[in-house]
């Protein structure tokens, strides 16, 4: 049986808060019609992982102790990317390790986090109400998919709706940091992503990440792609007013 209504503490993601908030406000009404209280805790910032993947530990380890500061009062935590909540969940106990009671408090909050379609399905055992029927394809982000194992989560909450695009297990080329330093190389992958994601037949294609959307948007904008990209929480919570990520505004 799925928790009788669990005080959940949205941990909105830098990239939502400032370029996507209406993922944010899809997640927030997806945890209300499962049943959980939702709070939105002031207090929080960068989960640390940019600075984490730059090898900047000790910036890391202070966002870490500021975001377990801030998330430590909910019954559960819940994040609409797989990459923050698998920085969470998987790498703070091991960044804090030189602090013994950070650690301890890094432990009971990587048991209590969880990626947004993973605790809807898992948790709270949640079946949206159907949301259109228009067929899309997925994409599967490497730190939900390989970190976390968020594959078939999405899936049963969109079932029927999910052409697949044989690219899954694939990395967009994103990759953080990685886009950066080596754009040559983040762009050839995102191309062949995209001709994978456009050759499905798909016009919207959606994901659990939103570093890795963004960074397929702008490519497909920049190609002149008809393909759509949209958070998941957006598609599973039926908006589809907001213009896709890139899209310019009508």
């Amino acid at each position: 049986m799925p928790p009788s209504n669990p005080h959940v503490a949205l941990f909105v993601t830098c990239l939502v808060d400032l370029f996507r908030p209406s993922a944010g406000f899809a997640a927030v009404k997806l945890l209300q019609d499962a049943g959980c209280r939702v709070s939105v805790p002031q207090g929080q910032t960068c989960c640390g992982q940019p600075a984490y993947n730059s090898g900047d530990k000790s910036s890391a380890a202070l966002l870490a102790a500021q975001t377990i500061r801030s998330l430590r009062e909910y019954d559960f935590v819940v994040a609409p990317s797989g990459s923050c909540a698998a920085m969470i969940k998987c790498h703070y106990p091991d960044l804090l390790a030189g602090d013994p009671e950070l650690s301890a408090q890094a432990r009971v909050l990587a048991a209590r986090i969880w990626e947004l379609t993973q605790f809807l399905h898992d948790v709270m055992q949640f079946k949206p109400a159907a949301a259109g029927d228009e067929k899309i394809t997925h994409l599967d982000s490497c730190s939900g998919l390989r970190e976390l194992g968020v594959q078939a989560q999405p899936r049963a909450l969109l079932p029927g709706r999910i052409i697949e695009n044989g690219d899954g297990d694939v990395c967009c080329g994103f990759g953080g940091t990685f886009c950066v330093k080596y754009a040559g190389v983040s762009t050839a992958i995102a191309d062949k992503k995209l001709d994978r994601l456009a050759a499905t037949g798909a016009h919207t294609a959606t994901g659990g990440d939103l570093g890795c959307l963004m960074h397929l948007a702008g490519r497909a904008a920049r190609r002149g792609m008809p393909l759509q990209f949209r958070h998941v929480a957006e598609v599973l919570a039926g908006d589809n007013k907001t213009p896709g990520i890139a899209a310019e505004e009508k």
